[in-house]
């Protein structure tokens, strides 16, 4: 995975910036494209920092916002299909796809799929 650059790098960009040169002949001599130096003096001139912004993290999920209906919707038919779970929702005005109805569940620990009889299973 990528890595952002230094703070000292995009530091020691800056104070050449600050010297008064022009972003083409800095970027060469850091050896970074002009549109980074460009973009790093923006931010600078914005923010007073060059310090990378938020890399990566933790995309919430869809039905976090529902936590409670969907706890309640569960507890009240353990074994309901996730299709028949979504039908539920749409009722209540919230309309996502089964896998991410799916990976909700999941992530909360709450079992939803039923247990399957095989065929011919308790037959002597």
């Amino acid at each position: 995975m990528v890595r952002p650059y230094s703070l000292d790098l995009r530091e020691r960009v800056i104070a050449a910036l600050e010297t008064g040169a022009s972003c083409r002949p800095v970027a060469e001599r850091f050896g970074l494209s002009v549109s980074t130096v460009v973009k790093w003096g923006q931010r600078y001139r914005k923010t007073g920092t060059v310090a990378p912004g938020k890399y990566g993290g933790h995309k919430r999920h869809s039905l976090e916002p529902h936590r409670d209906l969907v706890h309640r919707l569960v507890t009240a038919r353990p074994d309901r299909p996730v299709r028949e779970l979504r039908e539920a929702l749409a009722e209540h005005g919230i309309e996502l796809n089964p896998e991410s109805i799916r990976r909700f569940l999941h992530a909360e620990g709450l079992s939803f799929k039923k247990k399957r009889v095989r065929a011919g299973a308790g037959q002597a």
